[in-house]
């Protein structure tokens, strides 16, 4: 294949080595915290305006000493930069508690904050409105300027447990501060006296417990959803009416589809369980990832066997077999845990260096497998003269092609926009960063669908044994004596051509001594003996006629 030469083969390795996408896990909306000692408890989301902040006290007061009492306070901070809420480590936040300034010039935010005190623990445990009113908000003075006057306060009142609510579309930040006195004024160490109690922390906004960065993902996993069944629906019409002639490789498009339509389900029910629950089941959200992880290892592999021709020009991949279980079970391990730590909290530093360059690694080597393996079949396919299968492979390479600039022009969009910024403003896009490469795969797998498609002529695309396997021998044999007898002069052409010559000469007589003694039928031999046979007979018929 002509066009796939060096320079585009290193352009794809570039594209897999830095196109990795930073996944995210879901935002959750329901928090539970255990509370035993002074602690501050940081909390993430990004919010719709007009979302409201709960926060709850439970347990039993007999777990706690009646003598204590608590302060519990607690700061609210927006945002128009996603990596300053969600890329500072807790210990860093919990040292912008209270702070009334901007953390750089232009990362402008408003702040809020307030606190409760408790006399008991009956009093903490006790549901009540905490607030007359909701605390007036400000906006974030620069680092560099005094701290602004200006205060904006809310119109409605606050229900049972309502403590703080959201201004606008955001990012937010909630601190809380929990600190506990003696009765009698005087500090008490934690050792003295023993309490626990559970701190429950609520955001629900306009769409429940969805949070605005999750939202689109929802409604796209929804529709992803009906696509699939819609691909499950049609491939299952096409094998239906063409059972007969089903070839090997539909079987593993029928398993990708499979597969792809319920790693959608899951993830679509995990959104779901946020929606209403503002949580999700941690066992559900690790088998979805590890779903995810095998659709996608048998995605490289479907396109690994369509490439290298299995079914189509060859009968069996024979020792490929070894190859594709080992790229297939490496991609499969290293998503594996890529999925679980980013769901489990565990995805940062060294260990999401390590699981990102590996991931890209091995995609590395599976984009170049697929397109050197795209370049030998299209290059026998052309030997064999093979016009339909070779127009196949040509429309799937132009597709792949395609795939990748659309993929280069991506992820120099994402490079430019969310990681090569001092301010992530654009948190709103960020959710296509996750989609993008499903509806990517989904397309390639729509095109390998329509190209592969089982139908009454079906069997041309397949290997045909007596066919190939002869057409191959041939084409094998052919370069094989033209390379070997280039550039070798034929010898003794003449006297060949007077050997030929005396040959010729001696099958001639030969012939005319057997035109001479041999009939050239048997006609020639036996037809004068019947002509004879059948007058006499004809003769003693009459001479009896005329005696009787």
């Amino acid at each position: 294949m002509e066009m796939l030469d060096a320079p585009f083969r290193r352009l794809c390795l570039v594209v897999l080595a830095f196109g990795f996408h930073l996944g995210r896990a879901a935002e959750v909306s329901v928090w539970s915290v255990n509370i035993n000692s002074t602690k501050y408890a940081v909390f993430r989301k990004t919010l719709y305006a007009n979302t409201t902040i709960f926060m709850r006290f439970l347990n039993d007061t007999g777990s706690c000493d009646r003598n204590l009492a608590f302060n519990i306070s607690w700061y609210l901070r927006s945002s128009v930069c996603y990596n300053e809420v969600f890329n500072t480590p807790d210990s860093n936040a919990m040292n912008m508690f209270g702070m009334d300034h901007m953390l750089k010039d232009a990362w402008s935010g408003f702040y809020s904050q307030g606190y409760m005190y408790f006399e008991n623990t009956s009093s903490l445990f006790t549901p009540k409105v905490y607030f007359p009113d909701f605390n007036p908000y400000q906006p974030l003075s620069s680092p560099k300027s005094d701290p602004s006057n200006q205060t904006l306060t809310w119109p409605d009142k606050p229900d049972v447990g309502a403590v703080a609510k959201a201004w606008e579309d955001g990012p937010y930040l909630f601190i809380v501060k929990v600190l506990f006195r003696g009765a009698e004024e005087e500090d008490i160490g934690a050792e003295q006296l023993s309490f626990a109690f559970t701190m429950k922390v609520e955001m629900k906004g306009p769409h429940d417990y969805s949070s605005p960065a999750d939202w689109p993902l929802m409604i796209f996993f929804m529709v992803m959803c009906i696509v699939y069944v819609l691909f499950g629906a049609l491939w299952l019409f096409w094998c239906a009416c063409y059972w007969r002639d089903l070839l090997r490789i539909q079987f593993w498009i029928g398993a990708v589809i499979i597969l792809g339509m319920l790693e959608k389900a899951v993830f679509y029910s995990e959104y779901q369980s946020i929606r209403y629950k503002g949580d999700y089941v941690l066992g559900a959200v690790i088998f979805a990832e590890l779903l995810s992880a095998l659709k996608r290892s048998l995605a490289r592999i479907l396109v690994l066997i369509v490439s290298l021709g299995y079914g189509i020009v060859k009968p069996r991949l024979g020792t490929t077999v070894h190859r594709l279980a080992a790229v297939g079970l490496l991609y499969l391990l290293f998503s594996s845990v890529d999925g679980v730590l980013r769901v489990t909290g565990g995805f940062y530093g060294t260990v999401a260096l390590v699981a990102n360059l590996s991931l890209s690694l091995i995609d590395s080597c599976v984009i170049a497998y697929i397109f050197i393996s795209l370049s030998q079949t299209t290059r026998l396919l052309k030997l064999r003269r093979n016009v339909v299968k070779l127009s196949l492979y040509q429309h799937f390479t132009n597709t792949l092609i395609f795939f990748v600039v659309v993929s280069v022009i991506f992820i120099i969009w994402t490079t430019k926009v969310f990681r090569l910024v001092d301010c992530q403003r654009s948190w709103r896009d960020l959710w296509v960063d996750d989609a993008f490469w499903r509806l990517l795969f989904s397309t390639m797998l729509l095109v390998i669908m329509v190209l592969l498609r089982p139908s009454a002529n079906s069997q041309r695309f397949s290997h045909s044994p007596l066919i190939d396997e002869d057409d191959e021998e041939d084409e094998a044999k052919e370069p094989m004596m033209n390379e070997a007898f280039e550039g070798m002069k034929m010898r003794g052409s003449k006297p060949d051509a007077n050997g030929s010559q005396k040959l010729l000469s001696k099958e001639d007589e030969d012939l005319k001594w057997v035109e001479e003694n041999i009939p050239t039928s048997v006609a020639d031999v036996a037809l004068p003996v019947m002509l004879d046979e059948e007058e006499e007979i004809l003769k003693t018929k009459m001479e009896r006629s005329k005696m009787e």
